[in-house]
Protein backbone atom coordinates (compact mmCIF):
# COMPACT_ATOMS: atom_id res chain seq x y z
CA UNK A 1 0.00 0.00 0.00
CA UNK A 2 1.13 3.35 -1.09
CA UNK A 3 0.26 6.20 1.12
CA UNK A 4 1.25 9.69 1.13
CA UNK A 5 0.11 12.36 3.97
CA UNK A 6 -0.78 15.62 4.16
CA UNK A 7 -0.24 18.00 6.97
CA UNK A 8 1.10 21.77 7.51
CA UNK A 9 2.55 20.46 10.89
CA UNK A 10 4.26 17.49 11.40
CA UNK A 11 7.43 16.11 14.07
CA UNK A 12 9.27 17.69 15.26
CA UNK A 13 7.05 20.94 15.45
CA UNK A 14 5.28 20.70 19.16
CA UNK A 15 1.84 20.35 17.24
CA UNK A 16 -0.11 17.59 18.54
CA UNK A 17 -1.07 16.23 15.23
CA UNK A 18 2.46 16.44 13.98
CA UNK A 19 3.18 13.86 16.55
CA UNK A 20 0.19 11.80 15.95
CA UNK A 21 1.42 11.94 12.75
CA UNK A 22 4.17 11.19 12.63
CA UNK A 23 3.68 7.71 15.08
CA UNK A 24 1.29 6.94 12.58
CA UNK A 25 3.22 7.34 9.78
CA UNK A 26 5.92 5.31 10.91
CA UNK A 27 3.67 2.98 12.20
CA UNK A 28 2.58 2.39 8.84
CA UNK A 29 5.76 2.08 7.40
CA UNK A 30 6.87 -0.83 9.70
CA UNK A 31 3.66 -2.40 9.03
CA UNK A 32 4.50 -2.74 5.15
CA UNK A 33 3.45 0.16 3.93
CA UNK A 34 5.17 2.67 1.83
CA UNK A 35 4.66 6.02 3.36
CA UNK A 36 5.86 9.36 2.49
CA UNK A 37 4.79 12.78 4.22
CA UNK A 38 4.29 16.10 2.59
CA UNK A 39 4.43 18.87 5.43
CA UNK A 40 5.80 22.11 5.75
CA UNK A 41 9.28 23.26 8.41
CA UNK A 42 8.38 23.82 12.02
CA UNK A 43 6.13 27.17 12.47
CA UNK A 44 3.15 25.92 14.56
CA UNK A 45 4.34 27.25 18.60
CA UNK A 46 6.48 30.49 18.79
CA UNK A 47 9.91 30.79 17.37
CA UNK A 48 11.90 29.62 19.80
CA UNK A 49 10.02 25.94 19.38
CA UNK A 50 11.06 25.68 15.78
CA UNK A 51 13.63 23.34 14.99
CA UNK A 52 15.84 22.99 12.36
CA UNK A 53 14.63 20.11 10.05
CA UNK A 54 16.36 18.86 6.48
CA UNK A 55 14.28 19.53 3.45
CA UNK A 56 13.95 15.58 3.07
CA UNK A 57 14.86 12.60 5.52
CA UNK A 58 13.94 9.13 5.62
CA UNK A 59 12.77 7.69 9.14
CA UNK A 60 14.34 4.51 10.79
CA UNK A 61 10.97 3.11 9.85
CA UNK A 62 11.30 4.06 5.90
CA UNK A 63 9.08 6.95 6.07
CA UNK A 64 10.11 9.96 3.51
CA UNK A 65 9.49 13.59 4.75
CA UNK A 66 9.39 16.38 2.55
CA UNK A 67 9.09 19.58 3.85
CA UNK A 68 8.34 22.53 2.07
CA UNK A 69 9.04 25.91 2.21
CA UNK A 70 6.12 28.66 3.31
CA UNK A 71 6.08 31.81 5.11
CA UNK A 72 6.03 30.85 8.90
CA UNK A 73 3.53 34.30 10.38
CA UNK A 74 2.18 33.74 13.78
CA UNK A 75 -1.19 31.92 13.72
CA UNK A 76 -2.77 34.09 16.25
CA UNK A 77 -3.55 36.58 13.35
CA UNK A 78 -5.95 35.49 10.80
CA UNK A 79 -4.08 37.12 8.00
CA UNK A 80 -0.71 35.72 9.07
CA UNK A 81 -2.40 32.28 8.71
CA UNK A 82 -3.74 32.76 6.10
CA UNK A 83 -0.44 33.74 3.78
CA UNK A 84 1.10 30.40 5.51
CA UNK A 85 -2.02 28.86 4.09
CA UNK A 86 -1.60 29.78 1.03
CA UNK A 87 2.26 29.78 0.55
CA UNK A 88 1.94 25.81 1.86
CA UNK A 89 -1.50 25.44 -0.31
CA UNK A 90 -0.24 26.20 -3.85
CA UNK A 91 2.67 25.12 -4.27
CA UNK A 92 1.37 21.87 -2.59
CA UNK A 93 -1.46 22.01 -5.20
CA UNK A 94 1.04 21.62 -8.19
CA UNK A 95 3.02 19.00 -6.63
CA UNK A 96 -0.19 16.96 -6.03
CA UNK A 97 -1.33 17.32 -9.65
CA UNK A 98 1.69 16.72 -11.43
CA UNK A 99 2.80 13.62 -9.43
CA UNK A 100 3.58 10.87 -11.08
CA UNK A 101 3.29 7.54 -9.28
CA UNK A 102 0.57 5.35 -9.43
CA UNK A 103 -1.48 3.41 -7.18
CA UNK A 104 -1.26 5.68 -4.30
CA UNK A 105 -3.46 6.74 -1.81
CA UNK A 106 -4.01 9.83 0.03
CA UNK A 107 -4.55 11.02 3.60
CA UNK A 108 -6.01 14.68 3.87
CA UNK A 109 -5.89 16.42 7.01
CA UNK A 110 -7.37 19.45 8.63
CA UNK A 111 -4.27 21.17 8.80
CA UNK A 112 -5.04 24.10 7.50
CA UNK A 113 -8.71 23.28 7.78
CA UNK A 114 -9.12 23.44 3.79
CA UNK A 115 -6.51 21.45 3.06
CA UNK A 116 -8.21 18.77 1.45
CA UNK A 117 -10.12 21.13 -1.14
CA UNK A 118 -6.52 20.56 -2.85
CA UNK A 119 -7.35 16.77 -2.70
CA UNK A 120 -10.89 17.53 -4.27
CA UNK A 121 -9.36 19.77 -6.75
CA UNK A 122 -6.91 17.18 -8.32
CA UNK A 123 -9.71 14.11 -8.32
CA UNK A 124 -11.40 16.52 -11.29
CA UNK A 125 -8.52 16.32 -13.18
CA UNK A 126 -6.89 12.83 -12.58
CA UNK A 127 -7.55 10.12 -10.60
CA UNK A 128 -6.97 10.70 -7.00
CA UNK A 129 -8.21 8.14 -4.18
CA UNK A 130 -7.77 10.16 -0.90
CA UNK A 131 -9.05 9.57 2.27
CA UNK A 132 -10.46 12.76 4.97
CA UNK A 133 -9.12 13.10 8.16
CA UNK A 134 -11.33 15.57 10.36
CA UNK A 135 -9.84 17.12 13.47
CA UNK A 136 -11.41 20.13 13.36
CA UNK A 137 -14.36 20.89 12.03
CA UNK A 138 -15.02 24.27 9.61
CA UNK A 139 -16.30 26.81 8.76
CA UNK A 140 -18.06 25.52 11.70
CA UNK A 141 -15.33 26.74 14.66
CA UNK A 142 -15.09 29.69 12.11
CA UNK A 143 -18.43 30.41 12.97
CA UNK A 144 -18.21 29.42 16.88
CA UNK A 145 -15.38 31.96 17.27
CA UNK A 146 -16.98 34.64 14.98
CA UNK A 147 -14.28 34.91 12.63
CA UNK A 148 -17.12 34.56 9.92
CA UNK A 149 -20.83 34.23 10.16
CA UNK A 150 -23.01 32.34 10.42
CA UNK A 151 -25.23 31.82 6.88
CA UNK A 152 -22.86 34.19 5.46
CA UNK A 153 -21.45 34.26 2.52
CA UNK A 154 -18.13 32.93 3.18
CA UNK A 155 -20.12 30.36 5.38
CA UNK A 156 -22.09 28.85 2.58
CA UNK A 157 -19.34 28.62 -0.16
CA UNK A 158 -17.07 26.89 2.44
CA UNK A 159 -20.08 24.64 3.16
CA UNK A 160 -20.43 23.78 -0.80
CA UNK A 161 -16.87 23.02 -0.68
CA UNK A 162 -17.25 20.56 2.25
CA UNK A 163 -20.17 18.86 0.67
CA UNK A 164 -18.04 18.16 -2.78
CA UNK A 165 -15.16 17.21 -0.88
CA UNK A 166 -16.54 14.87 1.28
CA UNK A 167 -18.54 13.77 -1.28
CA UNK A 168 -15.81 12.61 -3.57
CA UNK A 169 -13.48 11.20 -0.81
CA UNK A 170 -13.25 7.30 -0.92
CA UNK A 171 -13.11 7.53 2.99
CA UNK A 172 -13.62 9.88 6.20
CA UNK A 173 -12.23 9.59 9.35
CA UNK A 174 -13.39 11.65 12.45
CA UNK A 175 -12.58 10.94 16.07
CA UNK A 176 -15.87 10.55 17.62
CA UNK A 177 -19.70 10.05 17.16
CA UNK A 178 -20.62 13.56 17.33
CA UNK A 179 -18.25 14.32 14.41
CA UNK A 180 -19.52 11.33 12.67
CA UNK A 181 -23.26 12.94 12.74
CA UNK A 182 -21.68 16.21 11.80
CA UNK A 183 -20.23 14.52 8.83
CA UNK A 184 -23.07 12.76 7.56
CA UNK A 185 -26.00 15.14 8.40
CA UNK A 186 -24.64 18.16 7.16
CA UNK A 187 -23.30 16.90 3.96
CA UNK A 188 -25.46 13.66 2.98
CA UNK A 189 -22.09 11.37 3.46
CA UNK A 190 -23.03 7.34 3.74
CA UNK A 191 -22.36 6.62 7.21
CA UNK A 192 -21.17 3.19 6.09
CA UNK A 193 -18.21 5.68 4.52
CA UNK A 194 -17.62 7.69 7.71
CA UNK A 195 -15.27 5.98 10.53
CA UNK A 196 -14.85 6.49 13.85
CA UNK A 197 -11.01 6.42 15.34
CA UNK A 198 -9.99 8.16 17.88
CA UNK A 199 -6.15 9.75 18.64
CA UNK A 200 -3.93 8.41 20.63
CA UNK A 201 -0.68 8.72 22.48
CA UNK A 202 2.82 6.78 22.55
CA UNK A 203 2.06 4.68 25.44
CA UNK A 204 5.93 3.60 25.59
CA UNK A 205 7.21 6.66 25.49
CA UNK A 206 4.38 8.26 28.03
CA UNK A 207 3.66 6.39 30.66
CA UNK A 208 3.00 6.59 34.92
CA UNK A 209 5.71 7.58 37.03
CA UNK A 210 5.68 8.55 40.73
CA UNK A 211 5.36 13.02 41.21
CA UNK A 212 8.48 12.52 43.28
CA UNK A 213 10.52 11.51 40.74
CA UNK A 214 9.36 13.58 38.26
CA UNK A 215 12.92 16.16 37.73
CA UNK A 216 10.07 18.95 36.15
CA UNK A 217 7.98 18.76 39.73
CA UNK A 218 11.06 18.93 41.37
CA UNK A 219 12.68 22.00 39.73
CA UNK A 220 9.43 23.99 39.89
CA UNK A 221 8.32 23.37 43.78
CA UNK A 222 5.16 21.05 43.09
CA UNK A 223 6.31 17.47 45.31
CA UNK A 224 4.39 18.52 48.20
CA UNK A 225 1.26 20.66 47.24
CA UNK A 226 -1.62 19.22 45.37
CA UNK A 227 -1.10 19.61 41.59
CA UNK A 228 -3.29 20.38 38.84
CA UNK A 229 -1.91 19.89 35.67
CA UNK A 230 -2.80 21.77 32.18
CA UNK A 231 -0.55 20.80 29.20
CA UNK A 232 -0.73 21.80 25.58
CA UNK A 233 -2.60 24.46 23.18
CA UNK A 234 -4.06 27.24 25.61
CA UNK A 235 -6.46 28.06 22.20
CA UNK A 236 -10.27 29.55 21.94
CA UNK A 237 -11.57 25.86 21.68
CA UNK A 238 -11.24 25.31 25.70
CA UNK A 239 -12.55 27.27 28.65
CA UNK A 240 -10.22 28.11 31.24
CA UNK A 241 -11.94 30.41 33.80
CA UNK A 242 -13.55 27.40 35.19
CA UNK A 243 -10.16 26.27 37.30
CA UNK A 244 -9.43 30.05 37.05
CA UNK A 245 -11.98 30.23 39.31
CA UNK A 246 -11.21 27.23 41.55
CA UNK A 247 -7.60 27.66 41.76
CA UNK A 248 -9.29 31.79 43.60
CA UNK A 249 -11.17 29.70 46.16
CA UNK A 250 -8.47 27.61 46.36
CA UNK A 251 -5.96 30.28 47.09
CA UNK A 252 -5.29 29.82 50.94
CA UNK A 253 -4.92 25.64 50.35
CA UNK A 254 -2.59 23.38 49.82
CA UNK A 255 -2.92 23.29 45.89
CA UNK A 256 -1.02 24.51 42.72
CA UNK A 257 -2.34 25.02 38.98
CA UNK A 258 0.11 24.86 36.32
CA UNK A 259 -0.30 25.99 32.99
CA UNK A 260 1.94 24.35 29.85
CA UNK A 261 1.98 26.12 26.57
CA UNK A 262 0.72 28.69 24.09
CA UNK A 263 -2.03 29.70 22.14
CA UNK A 264 -4.70 32.16 21.65
CA UNK A 265 -5.67 32.80 25.42
CA UNK A 266 -2.31 32.55 26.86
CA UNK A 267 -2.27 36.08 27.39
CA UNK A 268 -6.14 36.34 28.66
CA UNK A 269 -5.02 34.00 31.90
CA UNK A 270 -1.34 35.59 32.39
CA UNK A 271 -4.03 38.41 32.79
CA UNK A 272 -6.26 36.58 35.17
CA UNK A 273 -3.04 35.17 37.11
CA UNK A 274 -1.94 38.75 37.88
CA UNK A 275 -5.08 40.24 38.21
CA UNK A 276 -6.49 37.73 41.05
CA UNK A 277 -2.58 37.79 42.75
CA UNK A 278 -2.93 34.16 41.93
CA UNK A 279 0.20 33.21 43.85
CA UNK A 280 -0.77 29.29 43.53
CA UNK A 281 -0.84 29.40 39.41
CA UNK A 282 2.07 29.02 37.87
CA UNK A 283 2.00 29.60 33.82
CA UNK A 284 5.10 27.82 31.89
CA UNK A 285 6.21 27.65 28.12
CA UNK A 286 6.18 24.96 25.95
CA UNK A 287 8.43 21.97 26.95
CA UNK A 288 10.90 20.30 24.65
CA UNK A 289 9.18 17.36 23.33
CA UNK A 290 12.07 14.81 24.88
CA UNK A 291 10.56 15.82 28.44
CA UNK A 292 7.30 15.68 28.00
CA UNK A 293 6.81 12.38 30.21
CA UNK A 294 8.40 14.14 32.98
CA UNK A 295 6.55 17.04 32.90
CA UNK A 296 2.85 15.49 32.38
CA UNK A 297 3.98 13.25 35.25
CA UNK A 298 4.70 16.41 37.50
CA UNK A 299 1.41 16.26 39.13
CA UNK A 300 -1.88 14.66 41.05
CA UNK A 301 -4.28 15.50 38.64
CA UNK A 302 -4.56 16.15 34.71
CA UNK A 303 -7.04 18.87 33.51
CA UNK A 304 -8.83 18.13 30.55
CA UNK A 305 -11.68 20.83 28.87
CA UNK A 306 -13.10 21.64 26.14
CA UNK A 307 -15.74 24.85 25.55
CA UNK A 308 -19.27 25.36 25.17
CA UNK A 309 -20.61 24.56 21.50
CA UNK A 310 -17.31 22.18 20.03
CA UNK A 311 -19.18 18.84 20.79
CA UNK A 312 -18.41 16.85 17.09
CA UNK A 313 -16.81 20.22 15.76
CA UNK A 314 -13.25 19.62 17.91
CA UNK A 315 -11.94 17.15 20.28
CA UNK A 316 -9.40 17.61 23.36
CA UNK A 317 -6.87 15.35 21.89
CA UNK A 318 -4.69 16.15 25.24
CA UNK A 319 -7.51 13.23 26.98
CA UNK A 320 -5.03 10.71 25.22
CA UNK A 321 -1.54 11.96 26.85
CA UNK A 322 -3.19 12.31 30.10
CA UNK A 323 -4.70 9.06 30.61
CA UNK A 324 -1.31 7.39 29.01
CA UNK A 325 0.46 8.86 32.32
CA UNK A 326 -1.85 7.38 34.65
CA UNK A 327 -3.59 10.52 36.24
CA UNK A 328 -6.84 10.85 37.24
CA UNK A 329 -8.49 13.19 35.25
CA UNK A 330 -10.46 16.54 35.87
CA UNK A 331 -12.83 17.02 33.14
CA UNK A 332 -14.82 19.85 32.41
CA UNK A 333 -17.53 19.90 29.53
CA UNK A 334 -21.24 20.63 28.97
CA UNK A 335 -23.02 17.73 30.65
CA UNK A 336 -23.63 15.94 27.15
CA UNK A 337 -20.07 16.12 26.11
CA UNK A 338 -18.92 12.42 24.82
CA UNK A 339 -15.29 13.55 27.85
CA UNK A 340 -17.99 13.31 30.66
CA UNK A 341 -19.27 9.75 29.17
CA UNK A 342 -15.68 8.89 28.81
CA UNK A 343 -14.72 9.56 32.38
CA UNK A 344 -17.41 9.03 34.40
CA UNK A 345 -17.99 5.32 32.29
CA UNK A 346 -14.90 4.45 33.38
CA UNK A 347 -13.44 5.38 36.79
CA UNK A 348 -11.00 7.41 35.30
CA UNK A 349 -11.60 10.75 37.38
CA UNK A 350 -14.00 13.38 37.85
CA UNK A 351 -16.21 15.60 35.75
CA UNK A 352 -17.63 18.93 36.66
CA UNK A 353 -20.27 21.29 33.92
CA UNK A 354 -18.56 24.29 32.71
CA UNK A 355 -18.95 27.34 34.93
CA UNK A 356 -19.47 25.38 37.89
CA UNK A 357 -16.46 26.47 40.09
CA UNK A 358 -17.70 25.51 43.39
CA UNK A 359 -17.71 22.03 41.79
CA UNK A 360 -14.82 21.50 40.87
CA UNK A 361 -13.40 22.96 44.37
CA UNK A 362 -15.44 19.97 45.32
CA UNK A 363 -13.62 17.54 43.05
CA UNK A 364 -10.55 18.87 43.80
CA UNK A 365 -11.05 18.75 47.65
CA UNK A 366 -12.16 14.72 47.45
CA UNK A 367 -8.98 13.76 45.73
CA UNK A 368 -7.28 16.07 48.34
CA UNK A 369 -8.75 14.21 51.12
CA UNK A 370 -8.46 10.86 49.57
CA UNK A 371 -5.27 9.65 47.95
CA UNK A 372 -5.92 5.89 47.47
CA UNK A 373 -8.96 7.01 45.59
CA UNK A 374 -7.36 9.37 43.13
CA UNK A 375 -4.65 6.81 42.93
CA UNK A 376 -6.94 3.92 41.88
CA UNK A 377 -8.43 6.96 39.23
CA UNK A 378 -5.21 7.20 37.93
CA UNK A 379 -5.19 3.15 37.24
CA UNK A 380 -8.54 3.26 35.71
CA UNK A 381 -7.33 6.11 33.62
CA UNK A 382 -4.24 3.98 32.17
CA UNK A 383 -6.10 0.75 31.92
CA UNK A 384 -8.56 2.98 30.14
CA UNK A 385 -5.58 3.99 27.57
CA UNK A 386 -4.46 0.39 27.27
CA UNK A 387 -7.75 -0.67 26.24
CA UNK A 388 -8.77 1.63 23.68
CA UNK A 389 -6.28 4.27 23.13
CA UNK A 390 -3.07 3.04 21.96
CA UNK A 391 -1.56 3.88 18.54
CA UNK A 392 -1.62 0.34 17.80
CA UNK A 393 -5.15 0.04 18.54
CA UNK A 394 -5.89 3.16 15.70
CA UNK A 395 -3.47 2.62 13.63
CA UNK A 396 -4.72 -0.62 12.71
CA UNK A 397 -8.57 0.51 11.80
CA UNK A 398 -6.21 3.63 9.94
CA UNK A 399 -4.62 0.95 7.80
CA UNK A 400 -8.23 -1.08 6.94
CA UNK A 401 -9.42 2.67 5.84
CA UNK A 402 -7.08 3.47 3.83
CA UNK A 403 -6.83 -0.16 2.05
CA UNK A 404 -10.31 0.43 1.42
CA UNK A 405 -9.43 3.36 -0.67
CA UNK A 406 -6.60 2.06 -2.97
CA UNK A 407 -7.13 2.07 -6.18
CA UNK A 408 -7.63 -1.47 -7.58
CA UNK A 409 -6.63 -2.41 -10.85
Amino acid sequence: MKVVILNQYYAPDVASTGHLLHELANNLAEGGADVQVITCRPSYGPPETWQPCPKRERTPAGVRVFRMRSTRYSKDRILGRLINSITFLLPLFLRVLFRKRRGEVFLYTTNPPYLGIVGTIVSFFRSHPYVLLLHDAYPQLAVWVGKIRKGGLIDRFWHFLNGVMYRRARQTIVLCDAAKELVCKTYGVDPSLVHVIPNWADGEFLHPIEKNSSTFAVEHGLLEPFTVLYSGNLGLYYEFDTILNAATILRDENFKLVFVGAGGVRSHIEQQIRDRKLDNTLLLPHQPFETLNESLNACDASLVTIAKGIEGISFPSKLYSSLAVGKPILAISERYSSLKTIIEKNNAGRWVELGDPDGLVKAIRAMMNDSEEAMRMGKSARDLFNRDYTLQSSASRYADVLEMAVPKP
